[in-house]
């Protein structure tokens, strides 16, 4: 087997084995805890620019299917795994893991400590690192390669990832037909949309809109939306000045919203919040988070390193614009390490979670949000 190196940018090294495409790959390097759903974390594309390191030692037992990517492509960066399936067993598996790799260019590599290596970075918090193999491998400047990877601190990245074209994925059913009226009309933006987002809202009777996160606010207002819906995505927040823009345009007009992720945090620099980047970030399916409307703990899915700086108790003034936008309490919090989980203006018909509710891969703990954001688009419409 093809001999590989992944160096990290404090100069720590660990040597295993080339698996998936052999070369090189630059990123930031994060590790996700998930036990479970490696393709829906590999097509994900929230993990643009990172390598990703899965906790779990086995990986690849199930092969790869064409039901479960989020995506149209593998999004990661590099791949780093314990132990890589020799054989892929399941009844709809129609290729390996290590063949769909290989086929997307994407460089990973196998055979280490990952224990060791989560630990670390754990203690030193996500870097930047890279993955070498093959003839790459054997260069003196590895370290000096990593350095010069572009950081994640002023990313702007939600571009690279978002459609190109409006689509839309049509309203369903009970029983999965076309609805000819949908209960509502929603306006994604696709800031690194997964698949299974606007799903979650047709199966609900939902025609969504999914834009470019280029799209202004009259294309967001030729879809007639009854709410707006900002989804998950890579990079850092405070670059994404488009988009927090065309959320306070949203805001400003009073049309119902609700976030995810990225989303999330861009509601809270719209409101006049802070981010910041944390340590090592939630990247998996098992966080538990409070909702503290109705005191429940959900279990839920998690993929990011940015968070919201907002006051966790009582209510606060939205600091945009000497306070415009009125007062906001944030409503769910993360039970590890007291991360802002979610936040609901009181004055506004918006709220968001740090999230994943749609679930794939994840508990569906959370799915209830989806139903909220439908009764804030009915109750708006009603007291209009």
């Amino acid at each position: 087997m093809t001999d590989a190196v992944l160096v990290l940018e404090d100069g720590r090294t660990f040597t295993g084995q080339a698996y998936g495409a052999t070369g090189t790959t630059l990123g930031e390097i994060v590790f996700n805890t998930g036990m479970t759903g490696y393709q829906e974390t590999l097509t994900d594309p929230s993990y643009h620019r990172q390598i990703v390191v899965m906790t779990a030692p086995h990986i690849g037992n199930t092969g790869v299917n064409d039901d479960d990517p989020e995506s149209g492509r593998i999004w990661v960066a590099g791949y780093v795994v314990r132990d890589p399936a020799r054989r892929a067993s399941n009844w709809r598996s129609v290729r390996s893991l290590d063949d769909d790799l290989r086929d997307q260019g994407v460089v990973g590599i196998s055979g280490i400590d990952t224990r060791a290596l989560t630990r670390h970075l754990r203690e030193r918090g996500v870097m930047r690192a890279g993955i070498f193999s093959g003839e790459a491998a054997a260069a003196d400047d590895l370290q000096a390669q990593v350095l010069a990877a572009p950081a994640m601190v002023g990313a702007d990245l939600a571009g690279e990832v978002s459609t190109d074209e409006a689509y839309v994925v049509e309203a369903l059913s009970a029983d999965g037909e076309k609805l000819d009226t949908p209960v509502a009309t929603v306006a994604a933006i696709d800031l690194g949309i997964k698949a299974m987002t606007p799903h979650r809202l047709a199966e609900r009777g939902v025609r969504v809109h999914v834009l470019p996160s280029s799209a202004t606010i009259d294309e967001v207002l030729a879809t007639s939306p009854d709410g707006v819906f900002f989804s998950n995505g890579p990079g850092d927040p405070s670059a994404a000045t488009h988009e927090i823009e065309l959320l306070r345009e949203v805001l400003d007009r009073r049309i119902p919203f609700f976030g995810i992720c990225y989303g999330n945090q861009l509601l809270g620099r719209a409101l006049g919040y802070g981010t910041y980047k944390l340590g090592y970030g939630h990247r998996g399916v098992n966080q538990p988070v409070i909702d503290r409307r109705t005191s429940k703990v959900e279990i839920t899915a998690h993929n990011h390193g940015f968070a919201v700086d907002a006051p966790l108790d009582g209510e606060s003034v939205a600091p945009h614009d000497g306070g415009r936008y009125g007062r906001v309490i944030v409503s769910h919090v993360d039970l590890n390490d007291d991360v802002v989980e979610g936040l609901e203006a009181l004055d506004l018909p918006a709220f968001s979670v740090q999230y994943h509710p749609e679930a794939a891969a994840g508990p569906h703990d959370a799915a209830y949000l989806f139903d909220r954001f439908l009764d804030l688009m009915r109750d708006t419409k009603g007291a209009a």
